[in-house]
């Protein structure tokens, strides 16, 4: 794992924050999808809040010189790249929970679809940024 740079190191554990969160977030929809919103989302926020932070201070303890340095040029292009294909999987999420509410014209549900769509592109981004890290060296 030494070999590898922060940024990579950040882009594996925000991955695994984002997926156990949004399995959370999965489970407490399915759990009681007639529950309002705010029931599944103020837990996974404040996850997500709590997880990235010490993920992160983590990272930057056991890395500080690299934690304090900013990105370079390649780390700069492979964040605007990953984020360009994370933007695709949001347009098609939120495509797809616009046509899940044409079928099921229920509120919660689309805010919950648009959700999974936000953790999906955000997933995506990661895991974009740790392949095209990988294959950018």
């Amino acid at each position: 794992m030494s070999s590898m740079s922060f940024r990579e190191k950040s882009a594996w554990a925000m991955m695994a924050v984002m997926l156990l969160s949004g399995l959370y977030y999965f489970n407490a929809v399915v759990a009681d999808p007639g529950a309002p919103v705010t029931v599944a989302l103020v837990p996974y926020v404040l996850l997500v809040v709590v997880a990235s932070v010490l993920v992160q201070v983590m990272l930057a303890i056991a890395t500080p010189r690299e934690a304090n340095s900013g990105a370079d040029e390649r780390e700069r292009l492979v964040v605007d790249r990953a984020g360009r294909w994370s933007g695709i999987v949001l347009a098609v999420g939120v495509v797809l929970a616009g046509g899940a509410y044409l079928l099921i014209p229920n509120g919660n549900m689309l805010f919950h679809h648009a959700m999974f769509a936000l953790i999906a592109a955000q997933l995506a981004d990661y895991a974009a940024q740790v392949y095209l890290l990988r294959r950018m060296v």
